[in-house]
């Protein structure tokens, strides 16, 4: 029971984090992509949300080890402020540049839409998560949610996007408190 419990948790935490990477595709989908480039660049964000939480886990199971209960509040804190920095980069008004989505420009994007992955995986691996299962968790939520984001943006012009990241930092934020609070 608690394996499908932490793979539901986890899940939820791949969703939310999966929101950048879906938020950011419906806004490069707005430019009529191939379908084989709309796979690549699903398939690179995948690869991306496998790779930078492994070396986030590996990273906060050593501090586990090192630091204890400590690290376990700091992790915590650490998915409270990715939650927060979420939920307030909606509301700032910069114009943001599209990066092209393809060669350096694509290992460019789908590394910017994973680095909240890395600090997830290091909060997951001070907890003590399954390495296996969160990265493959993540793997695959945000391989689907940036191929919807791709799909929708060719016929929807970004009427979720802000909502979506609303909407993801909100769940980091209460799993950051979750691992604060013991209950």
């Amino acid at each position: 029971m608690a394996v499908i419990s932490e793979t539901i948790t986890l899940m939820v935490m791949a969703f939310a984090l999966g929101m950048d990477a879906f938020s950011v595709s419906l806004g490069i989908g707005m430019s009529k992509l191939r379908m084989k480039q709309m796979f690549y660049i699903g398939l690179t964000v995948g690869i991306f949300h496998v790779i930078m939480p492994f070396f986030g886990i590996i990273a906060g199971k050593f501090l586990s080890h090192t630091f204890g209960m400590i690290a376990q509040y700091v992790g915590g804190i650490l998915l409270i402020i990715l939650g927060i920095q979420m939920m307030a980069f909606v509301f700032k008004k910069e114009e943001t540049s599209i990066i092209k989505p393809e060669g350096l420009g694509l290992i460019f994007f789908a590394l910017s839409v994973s680095l909240d992955s890395f600090s997830a995986g290091l909060s997951l691996g001070i907890y003590g998560a399954r390495t296996i299962v969160v990265v493959v968790c993540f793997g695959i939520v945000a391989t689907i949610l940036a191929w919807l984001g791709l799909l929708i943006g060719r016929k929807v012009h970004g009427l979720l996007g802000m909502y979506g990241e609303v909407l993801g930092g909100m769940i980091l934020f209460i799993f950051g408190v979750k691992l604060l609070l013991p209950f």
